[in-house]
Formats: C-alpha cells, sequence, structure tokens
C-alpha cells in the first residue's frame, strides 16, 4: 500500500483546509519545501491539489508546480482545476505522472476514454468525492448521483485508478469511516487510493486489510498528529 501526502497549494502556499473551505485554511508555506520533506521522509509520491484551479482560477499556480515537476523525479499526481482534455493532456507531457479528474469526469466522461486510449490508462485518474453516498462536484458544492454508480462507469470508461475522498470527514483529523470504502472497492477492480479522515496507523491498517491500493494524508501530517514513518511503517507491514 503507498503513501501519498497532500501537498495543496491556495494563492502559492502549502494550505491545509477544513471541509473543503478556503476561509478555514491553515497555511504551512511554500509548497515545493514540503514536497522534498516528504520525499526525503520516505514518501511513495506527491499528492498535488491546485486548490486555485479547483475554485475557478485553473493557471493560478501553474508555474510553481510545473517548477517542481521538471525538478524531481519522483511519482507525482496531480488535481485541480483540469476542466477540458487539453488541461490535463498539458499537465502529462509536462511530467506528471497521474492526472485527477473530478468534474470533469462527471461533466463530460468520455473525456476519461480519450486521455486513457492518448497517455494510457495507469495516467489517467477518476476522483470520487463523496457526501453522504453521493458524489460532489463544482468544489464539492453540487452533488451528482451514487458515487458507485460513476466508480462503475469511471472504470468502465478507462480510468486506471479512483481516487475516493470522504468529504464527510476528510480534514476532521477524526480517523475513516471504513464501510463506504469496503463498498466501494467490492464495486470496482481497478486500484482505489483513499483520502479523507486518515489520522494514524491504525487507519492505514484497517485500509490496507481491506484492499486500498494507497493514500493520501493531509491534515493529521501537517498538524503534527502522526508522523509520516509512522504511516508508512503501518503501510508495509506483513510484506
Amino acid at each position: 500500500m503507498e503513501i501519498y501526502p497532500a501537498v495543496d497549494i491556495l494563492d502559492g502556499r502549502c494550505v491545509q483546509l477544513v471541509q473543503g473551505r478556503p476561509e478555514a485554511a491553515t497555511v504551512y508555506g511554500e509548497p515545493a519545501a514540503w514536497a522534498y520533506r516528504w520525499l526525503d521522509e520516505g514518501a511513495d509520491g506527491i499528492h498535488i491539489v491546485n486548490l486555485d484551479g479547483a475554485f475557478g482560477q485553473a493557471q493560478k499556480n501553474a508555474d510553481l508546480i510545473r517548477s517542481f515537476i521538471r525538478e524531481t523525479s519522483a511519482f507525482v499526481e496531480l488535481g485541480g482545476g483540469i476542466r477540458s482534455v487539453e488541461d490535463a493532456a498539458g499537465w502529462l507531457d509536462t511530467g506528471v505522472d497521474r492526472v485527477i479528474l473530478s468534474t470533469l469526469a462527471v461533466r463530460e466522461p468520455e473525456t476519461i476514454r480519450t486521455l486513457a486510449e492518448e497517455f494510457g490508462s495507469e495516467r489517467i485518474m477518476a476522483g470520487i468525492d463523496a457526501r453522504g453516498g453521493e458524489v460532489m462536484i463544482e468544489g464539492w458544492k453540487r452533488p451528482a448521483g451514487s458515487y458507485l454508480a460513476w466508480a462503475e462507469r469511471f472504470e468502465n470508461l478507462g480510468a486506471g485508478a479512483l481516487l475516493y475522498t470522504n468529504v464527510d470527514v476528510e480534514g476532521l483529523q477524526g480517523g475513516i469511516a471504513v464501510a463506504p470504502v469496503a463498498d466501494l472497492l467490492a464495486r470496482t477492480k481497478v486500484p482505489v487510493v483513499v483520502s479523507g479522515g486518515i489520522s494514524s496507523p491504525a487507519d492505514v491498517r484497517a485500509l490496507r486489510a481491506i484492499g486500498a491500493a494507497g493514500a493520501v494524508i493531509g491534515s493529521a501530517l501537517y498538524a503534527g498528529k502522526v508522523r509520516l514513518s509512522e504511516l508508512l511503517e503501518a503501510a508495509d507491514e506483513d510484506k
């Protein structure tokens, strides 16, 4: 199981939000410095979210992100503000290993097929941001239907992996909800990376036990509630 520290970028700064609300941002400083720190501590890759892009300013932070991608050989997955095939292709051509399509995937599902055929399924991840069992789009503001039905559809269109974010627990540092993840894993065959609420080695062990392929760690890591080394150890147990 792989561990991806989140580097969420808002107005050029590394931040962590609570429940996706920009007014609840805690600022941690320079994004690249944090990314290199997590890589030095053994992270399997970096999960970058262009929050300004998610909030409608797609080009904000682009130069900063591109600079980091050029300077590192580490695995990088990127989401936030990808609103077209051209946006996604531009990031993939820049060197992002995997793009995450969320609102775009719901609005224009065939985008997944188009990109998977051009770049390979392994580089296309569909984002499933769910609250109360429904996919949420447009910055988690609008419901768009069953997360399980969408997961199945994304897989059939060629997504090579899914990113499941439980909006109900995201940013609260209170632990994960296992049941919806288990339901998703039972419904799909592609790797599922989980985000939202992961705050302890026990959370990682629970996800590993039900077959999750990876976990994205954010608020609890930055707040010092858990150390990356502890999460990596839990992810690698019994190997």
